[in-house]
């Protein structure tokens, strides 16, 4: 088949999968007036493939299979591939307001993954396994995501610590049999999981040899029976107390996935117990993920800029010195992730068959991202000015009683309305909620995470610039 319609994924949902939302188990997701927002939203992917303007951007045609397949599941051999599949999250994130549809490209990421490891474990079993997923994969089209963070319960102490609370804290196998693993745990803070047709699950740190039984990497459909996902709540439509919006409405959410004693066949487990890859896994994921998250923050960081660029225009202050040093700032800070974003591509390297951007270069990027973006926000805040919290709301804008006093004493600067500029305050509001400074500080890792990577992958141009300056000594 190769490519799935946006019709036909939404369709595919009603499958039986146990999702709860807001306390209420969920019949079919895609007509859940709330879920049916999400699973619109990743839509949005299929909408983007179907379209001719895209068709280059989102597709491959694979040459084994004859058909045209998901760009997310091909192996990119080249910078130039690696730039597509950059460019195609930008633009179904800029198409999605700054929400990625997700569909594919988290679980492309885990798939690629599992694909690095099996060749390094060296086992032709698994290596064999992952290709015919991938296989499995570019032939159904289906939407993925993956599931690694576990619950931890004691950060401090190992996942087969006997002083965690119970030995689950960590997704693992209680049990083996012929027809593959059973295994029980949970996994949290998985975006996208309960529209999702597959779930890629790996583990999320480092094993020791006592870990060996929560080493374990594998795929399954989202109705696997012993599957529970539970849903985060989250706003599936503007407030009353914001002006509408014609556009249509993005959103995701997040599941905790319980685990309860699910049958693995062995044709989907990409890892049983070989603890001293567990880490490779890991560290290779979160290369390709940030890799993901940087991309998706550039139309993020353009809202940011566009955002902060209107504020000192309708205010009138656009050309005052020192609010032209703040937007200097957040151009600063837009241009060198967009160059951090594309070098890493360019400057790629090659794992498990495949060309994977720069680890060092990945891991600034997403650092550069995280570690300023409270400061961006802060030029947002200072130069909307303390309305962002006061103003009247759509609501009295409404009564005709105050409406005049309102568009009278809500106008900026000439030329702009008070109805402009108390839209824009709302779309301020929507693009900076208070869980987006969780999101953006720890989505993909956290800041100390990129740090050592960094470090580490960094460590051999750190020798090389030593030796260098050696050298120069010796000749001075």
């Amino acid at each position: 088949m190769g490519l799935m319609t946006a019709q036909e994924y939404l369709e595919s949902l009603h499958d039986g999968r146990i999702v709860y939302y807001l306390g209420e188990k969920i019949e079919n997701v895609a007509q859940d007036p709330n879920l049916g927002v999400c699973a619109r939203t990743m839509a949005l992917d299929y909408e983007i493939a179907e379209d001719p303007k895209y068709k280059d951007l989102a597709t491959v045609y694979d040459e084994e299979l004859g058909e045209t397949i998901s760009r997310y599941y091909h192996k990119p051999q080249n910078g130039e591939e690696l730039i597509k599949a950059h460019d195609l999250i930008v633009t179904s994130t800029n198409l999605g307001d700054g929400i990625i549809p997700f569909s594919h490209d988290i679980g492309s990421d885990a798939l690629n993954a599992y694909s690095i490891t099996a060749q390094a474990i060296g086992n032709p079993e698994y290596i064999q396994r992952v290709e015919n997923y991938r296989t499995y994969l570019k032939q159904k089209d289906l939407a993925t995501c993956a599931a690694v963070t576990d619950v931890k319960g004691d950060r401090m102490l190992r996942p087969s610590h006997p002083g965690q609370a119970h030995p689950d804290q960590y997704l693992r196998v209680v049990e083996k049999n012929d027809k593959g693993i059973i295994v029980r745990g949970a996994k949290m803070h998985i975006t996208g999981a309960a529209y999702s047709n597959e779930i890629l699950v790996l583990p999320c740190r480092a094993m020791t040899e006592k870990d060996v039984d929560y080493a374990v990497a594998f795929a399954i459909p989202a109705n696997t029976p012993g599957l529970t996902q539970i849903c985060r709540p989250f706003k599936s439509k503007v407030s009353s107390l914001e002006f509408p919006n014609t556009r249509q409405h993005f959103i995701h959410t997040d599941s905790l996935i319980v685990f309860d004693d699910v049958l693995v066949p062995w044709e989907r487990v990409f890892m049983c117990g070989e603890w001293e890859h567990a880490a490779t896994m890991v560290y290779n994921f979160a290369l390709l993920h940030r890799r993901t998250g940087v991309a998706y923050r550039i139309p993020m960081s353009e809202q940011l800029a566009g955002v902060a660029m209107a504020m000192a225009e309708y205010n009138g202050v656009s050309q005052a010195p020192h609010v032209r040093e703040k937007l200097t700032d957040l151009l600063v800070y837009l241009e060198t992730l967009r160059s951090l974003s594309r070098s890493a591509c360019l400057d790629f390297v090659m794992r498990g068959g495949m060309a994977v951007p720069n680890p060092v270069v990945t891991n600034i990027a997403k650092y550069h991202f995280a570690s300023k973006y409270h400061d961006m926000v802060k030029i947002i805040q200072d130069l909307a000015g303390g309305a962002l919290v006061t103003s009247p709301t759509y609501k009295d804008f409404q009564v005709p009683e105050i409406k005049s006093y309102i568009e009278k004493y809500m106008i900026p600067k000439n030329g702009i309305s008070g109805e402009q500029r108390m839209r824009m305050m709302d779309l301020i509001r929507r693009i900076l909620p208070a869980e987006n400074e969780t999101i953006c500080l720890h989505g993909e890792g956290s800041p100390m995470a990129e740090r050592m990577t960094i470090f580490l992958e960094g460590r051999r141009t750190l020798a090389q610039c030593m030796k260098l300056v050696e050298t120069q000594a010796q000749v001075g």
